[in-house]
């Protein structure tokens, strides 16, 4: 069961951030329609995985930004008793930017991060399925080093997702 509940809150939190109300839509209302600081993330750079950036780039050319969601640890709690499952699932979403030159590296990765945190807290209550999300994130913003395009930097978004199951 908890296999598939990790592959579930990943699948959950894709299709949020992938609507059309999702992070594009909260990026073009973040830096307009002329800047260049932050270009709309295709579908296909939203991925189900947890792998590190330099393997990731060894396995397959990739273009930035991209984004990564995954499903860090799963906590049965049982705190409804006669469950089979409830607790808490832990989400992670890392959006990984890449550009030649340092200057507006973190700029444009801040934007990538909030109109991802925007989303989330649209999205806050009932998701279904048994699965709910409070609003509470954290947000890890990484260092820049070598990779990618020639900069490669990461930010972090952790959350719970709560479960609820029989």
């Amino acid at each position: 069961m908890t296999g598939k509940l990790g592959s579930a809150a990943t699948a959950s939190v894709i299709q949020l951030i992938t609507a059309p109300s999702g992070m594009n839509s909260g990026l073009a209302a973040l830096t307009g329609p002329d800047s260049l600081l932050a270009q709309p993330v295709g579908a296909s750079n939203i991925l189900a995985q947890n792998v590190a950036p330099d393997l990731a780039e060894k396995s397959r050319p990739l273009t930035y930004p991209s984004v990564n969601v995954y499903c860090e640890k799963i906590s049965n709690d049982l705190t409804e008793k006669f469950r089979s499952f409830s607790g808490t699932v832990q989400a992670a979403i890392e959006v990984r930017h890449s550009q030649d030159r340092l200057d507006g590296l973190q700029d444009a990765l801040e934007l990538y991060v909030d109109s991802i945190t925007q989303v989330l807290d649209a999205e806050r209550g009932d998701w279904g399925n048994g699965m709910f999300f409070t609003g509470q994130y954290q947000v890890a913003l990484g260092a820049a080093k070598q990779g990618g395009k020639n900069f490669i930097q990461v930010a972090k978004i952790t959350f719970p997702i709560g479960v609820s199951r029989s």
